[in-house]
This record gives structure tokens, C-alpha cells and sequence, in this order.
């Protein structure tokens, strides 16, 4: 992802190697992108967005899923799309990848049925998080839907101590607003309607929820900012 502050997706340029192992075997990640995939019910024709499409896994299932769909994967990371470029390749899945900011999209108002984004939001701070649910509002279509898997408040004391170990990876800053559940508040202030999160997953590294959200099909005053103070 990129942002004013961009970090790789494990911290470190040289770990972009392990990406895919260590999301593999720390989140449950069958589990959690098989739900993901299943609430989007991504249908012929319709175009959809991966924001953050990272090594391109998901993009890839989504295509996979629906071959008549236009799968769209925006990432800020040039590495990261390029294992996704081959991955897609050697799957023979026509993606469109686009290398871009999810603070400022490179696509026109309106653009998108479906926006998916998995394991983004928790490496942002909260400025970038207001700034990208407001960039995934304007892309995508009235009435059409966004959907989120990240790391969310802890399910139990077990699981925000295995959160610990994200947190020191990623930074205490960036992931305080996933731990204290603010996501859908924020969806909600970027104008988005029925912000909300749908289940939670347990994994060896904390709880993972899974939300969604709708673009109203006319037109809302987005909502007033929380008065929670910043962490």
C-alpha cells in the first residue's frame, strides 16, 4: 500500500520474499479470504476492486471465482506487483494491475461495483484510513459495496496477545484503531451506510474481522468525524 508514510507489507523491502508464506501460516488465510470471497457474490460483468492487492492472491481467486468480471489490483508496492503479475500469468488470469496510491486512486468517479481490501487497513495511520475509504467512496458506483478483511478488536485476552506480535511489526500507532474496532466508524464518516462488521475469525496472530459497507445509492452527507481522541 502506499501512503505519505509508505511501509512494505512486512515491514522491510527484503522480507516481500516471505509475504505470502508467513500470511499463509499467521492468518488463517483459506479461512478468511473463502469468506471474503463468499460475501462479495461477485457477479458476470460486473468491475472490482482490490485495493492492496499486495502479491495478487486475492485478485486472483476473484478472478477465478468469476472469469466474467473485470478484476482490477491497485497497489503502491512495485515489487509486490510484480510476483502478482507472474502469479496471474502462470494462473493464465487476465488482471488489470495498476500501481497507485489508495489515497489517490487513479481511476475516475464511480468506477467500481465491488472494493475488496484485505490486511490494508491495520499498516495505515488514521489520517491514511479516512483518506482511503474516502478515495474507495468515490470509485465505486452508488449502491455498490465494500468489503474488508483486517485485524479487529480482540475477540478475547488470548487474542489481543497474540495481536501483540502484529503490533510490533507494523507499529502500536497504525494498528490502535483496528484494536479498538473503529473501522465501520470511519467507513461511516467516509459516507458510507451499513458499516459494519459481519464475523470474527480467530488466528495465531489475533482476531480478524470481516466487514462491509454500501455506497448509499443517492447521495448522504458523509458523517460527523468521531470524538475519539487519537491514540
Amino acid at each position: 500500500m502506499a501512503s505519505s508514510a509508505y511501509v512494505p507489507a512486512l515491514a522491510y523491502p527484503f522480507l516481500t520474499r516471505w509475504y505470502d508464506a508467513v500470511v499463509r501460516w499467521t492468518t488463517r488465510e483459506r479461512r478468511f479470504r473463502a469468506l471474503l470471497l463468499g460475501q462479495m457474490d461477485v457477479r458476470p460483468g460486473q468491475q472490482v476492486l482490490d485495493v492492496g492487492c499486495g502479491t495478487g492472491t486475492f485478485a486472483l481467486m476473484l478472478k477465478q471465482a468469476q472469469p466474467a468480471a473485470r478484476i482490477v489490483g491497485l497497489d503502491g508496492d512495485a515489487a509486490v506487483l510484480d510476483l502478482a503479475r507472474r502469479k496471474a500469468a502462470a494462473a493464465g488470469a487476465e488482471i488489470d494491475w495498476r500501481h497507485g496510491s489508495a489515497l489517490n486512486q487513479p481511476f475516475p468517479d464511480d468506477s467500481f461495483d465491488l472494493a475488496a481490501s484485505s490486511l490494508v487497513f491495520h499498516h495505515l495511520d488514521r489520517a491514511a484510513k479516512r483518506a482511503a475509504l474516502r478515495e474507495i467512496h468515490r470509485v465505486l458506483k452508488p449502491g455498490g459495496a465494500l468489503h474488508v478483511a483486517d485485524w479487529g478488536r480482540a475477540a478475547n485476552g488470548l487474542m489481543r496477545v497474540a495481536f501483540l506480535s502484529v503490533q510490533a511489526l507494523d507499529g502500536f500507532g497504525n494498528t490502535a484503531d483496528n484494536v479498538a474496532g473503529l473501522l465501520p466508524d470511519f467507513m461511516r464518516e467516509a459516507g458510507f451506510a451499513d458499516a459494519r462488521e459481519i464475523r470474527r475469525l480467530a488466528t495465531p496472530c489475533g482476531t480478524l474481522s470481516i466487514y462491509r459497507a454500501a455506497k448509499p445509492a443517492t447521495p448522504v452527507r458523509p458523517a460527523a468525524p468521531s470524538r475519539r481522541q487519537d491514540p
